[in-house]
């Protein structure tokens, strides 16, 4: 076996662990193994009780990685999420130490993310940007295997802040997570309902399949030698033009609907998801099916809608949807 297949059976044999443990949300699963392949960080959105922080726990569960979770509140402070130095005496003497905080971890959940104020958003964004904390003048590095999830529920909720556009933008991915449909929602229950039994009974779980970081970081590897054409690349490159210049189809409603259109960051972005997206699928080679499937993962949190889209009640999705059907390939 070479280590392109291990690698690839790895995740393929991890993606579907994850799916036994979050049923009818597909997407967010592959989601996760994208941001994973790419080194990039991920949001999710929905309403309370749709599975998000499931997902996460489930997606480090499945890694030999260290996970560490941060409760946003209105009242967390930078420190609780970057940590602080501390006096303690050594020898007799006092002396400053840094107590690193649970940023320094391999997975991040950040859950309910939009819960805390800008001063907290602008301690994480230092990590999510840099990989890198600095406290007291002083600057710490992440460890190599680093990845913010972040759950949120939508700002109409009360007690939400918005997040800033800079932070917006360090997300590879954002995911919306909606409600299941009966069929799902019927297995959820049987699910949950087994795991309680399971852990009445003190039974073990026979998952055994585990993901390390070097097995990461060789399918990072791996991804990085996908080809992409320059058809697709040309495709790539027109959809997100097509954000800042929609005034170039006028046979659509892309010029009415958006405000702003997307930064250089999602064309970086659009590129590694595409490339990922395709080596998941077992190919050495992008097609443009590969950049349509993760377009709305990587443009919809990045484009600010105009006025008349949000009194309209149009949707990120609806502009994306319009995007894909008037931007063609060739």
């Amino acid at each position: 076996m070479t280590l392109s297949t291990d690698a690839h059976q790895a995740f393929i044999s991890i993606t579907e662990q994850v799916k036994k443990h979050v049923v009818g949300q597909e997407h967010v699963v592959k989601a996760l193994a994208l941001g994973l392949l790419t080194k990039g960080h991920i949001l999710l959105e929905g309403l309370p009780g749709t599975a998000k922080t499931r997902a996460v726990k489930s997606l480090a569960d499945a890694l030999t990685a260290n996970f560490g979770r941060i409760q946003f509140t209105p009242d967390l402070l930078p420190s609780d999420i970057t940590g602080s130095e501390t006096y303690q005496e050594h020898n007799g003497r006092p002396q400053l130490n840094f107590q690193p905080g649970p940023i320094f971890n391999h997975l991040v959940l950040a859950d309910e993310i939009n819960r805390a104020p800008a001063k907290v958003q602008a301690a994480l964004l230092e990590a999510m940007a840099e990989y890198t904390i600095t406290v007291g003048g002083k600057t710490h590095p992440l460890p190599e295997l680093f990845m913010v999830l972040a759950t949120q529920n939508p700002v109409e909720q009360e007690g939400t802040y918005p997040l800033p556009e800079a932070q917006m933008d360090r997300f590879m991915l954002k995911v919306d997570v909606s409600y299941p449909n009966a069929e799902a929602e019927k297995a959820i229950i049987r699910l949950v309902r087994g795991e309680d039994r399971a852990e009445n009974t003190n039974s073990t779980s026979s998952n055994s399949a585990s993901l390390s970081p070097e097995v990461v970081f060789a399918a990072r590897a791996q991804v990085d030698l996908v080809e992409i054409s320059e058809l697709c690349e040309d495709y790539l490159i027109d959809l997100i033009m097509a954000t800042r210049e929609p005034h170039a189809y006028p046979e659509s409603r892309l010029a009415q609907w958006i405000e702003v259109g997307v930064s250089p960051r999602a064309s970086i972005a659009m590129d590694k998801c595409a490339r990922a997206h395709a080596w998941l699928a077992g190919r050495d080679h992008v097609l443009p099916d590969d950049t349509r499937a993760i377009a709305k993962m990587v443009l919809s949190h990045r484009i600010t809608l105009s006025y008349d889209a949000l009194a309209d009640g149009v949707t990120s999705t609806d502009v994306i949807n319009e995007l894909l059907d008037h931007v063609m390939i060739g």
